[in-house]
């Protein structure tokens, strides 16, 4: 079985969450997340969130300290998720790759369908009001 190191953003501005939608032909496609992605060998988590985040959505972002590590196991793989806070810096994110994006509120993050390695996290910031 794969295992996998993830690392993802979370960004927060006036009470709202920065989330994007996995698109489809990809694990857990239709899914809403934090965006981010895989840590490729020899990065740090901080070089992995800046590139993916540059990638994707042509945003800048200031890495500041860990919320959250879970790990997941699927039944094709093995999650290993860090989830950062995460400050945007330069122009506002768009969806390089044709993915949704959305801004959401504490309480929206609970109706939206977000993969299982993510409900500790949903759990932990729906509560923090």
């Amino acid at each position: 079985m794969s295992m996998f190191v993830v690392v993802a953003a979370v960004v927060e501005v006036g009470g709202r969450f920065f989330v994007t939608r996995r698109q489809d032909g990809v694990h857990l496609e239709g899914y809403w997340e934090f965006p981010g992605g895989k840590v490729e060998p020899g990065e740090t988590d901080e070089a992995a969130l800046i590139r993916e985040m540059r990638e994707e959505l042509g945003a800048g972002v200031e890495v500041r300290q860990l919320i959250l590590s879970v790990s997941h196991a699927y039944p094709d793989r093995t999650v290993e998720l860090h989830f950062y806070a995460c400050d945007l810096i330069g122009p506002p994110p768009r969806p390089l790759l044709g993915q949704e994006m959305r801004w959401v509120t504490r309480e929206e993050l609970r109706i939206l369908r977000f993969p299982p390695a993510d409900s500790e996290l949903v759990d932990l910031l729906a509560q923090n009001t």
